[in-house]
């Protein structure tokens, strides 16, 4: 099955050339799982022509903030209620996460209760998983179609499935310790209070969910589908 990745945002200078850009830490996150990927750059304003370019979309995590005036923000959001509207299947990761939310009647601000950053605990129906997060935004309204599908104690809406159509992520399962610990120090410095990084980096390590995160991302996308013309068997 091939996946779009919509890339919002891009991985630090600094770190680029050794780890990789968002859409190479997807792909790595992924591999293994019967998926290919093909990347468009939105926030640079390379979107794809159709919804249907891709069997299913990818949105990637982003610096920026989903209610900002940035020039890929509209055309986005047109785009994921295109795909909804098609039931072309999507999922999205922190910003992704929140752009979906909000293109389809959700709320998304700036969390007055700070930061998420390093390994975070969730609840998805009984099991238990350990994510990197790194994100002050937050869902605070979801869609009235969202089902909430974990818990935790910093975040009210730590995931949402909209039926088979997307399966939505605040925490970054893409995001390996020393990519998180490279951001710390690219980004974090002035932005992030420093007790809060090290908090994080104390607590880096094992457990980490990621690999099961992945599973249950691939296993969204490739489960059997027969709507709006897409029929696929898993």
């Amino acid at each position: 099955m091939q996946i779009g990745i919509l890339q919002t945002g891009q991985s630090p200078d600094a770190l680029r050339n050794e780890m990789g850009d968002y859409p190479d830490l997807f792909t790595r996150l992924l591999q293994g799982r019967g998926l290919t990927f093909r990347t468009w750059h939105v926030e640079a304003m390379q979107f794809p022509g159709s919804i249907h370019d891709a069997e299913g979309w990818l949105i990637t995590g982003s610096r920026h903030g989903a209610y900002e005036d940035h020039p890929f923000i509209k055309p986005l959001e047109d785009f994921i209620r295109a795909a909804y509207a098609a039931h072309v299947p999507m999922v999205g990761i922190c910003f992704g996460h929140q752009i979906i939310a909000q293109a389809l009647g959700g709320k998304v601000e700036k969390y007055k209760g700070g930061w998420a950053v390093g390994p975070q605990d969730y609840d998805f129906g009984g099991e238990h998983l350990t994510l990197n997060a790194w994100h002050q935004d937050q869902v605070v309204e979801k869609p009235a179609e969202a089902a909430v599908i974990a818990s935790n104690e910093f975040c009210a809406f730590p995931a949402l499935v909209y039926d088979d159509r997307a399966l939505t992520v605040q925490a970054h399962p893409e995001f390996r310790d020393d990519f998180l610990s490279g951001l710390m120090d690219t980004r974090g410095k002035g932005r992030v209070p420093d007790a809060l990084m090290d908090a994080a980096r104390a607590r880096m390590g094992p457990p980490n969910s990621s690999s099961a995160m992945a599973d249950r991302i691939a296993a969204f996308f490739l489960q059997p589908r027969e709507r709006e013309g897409i029929s696929r068997r898993a």
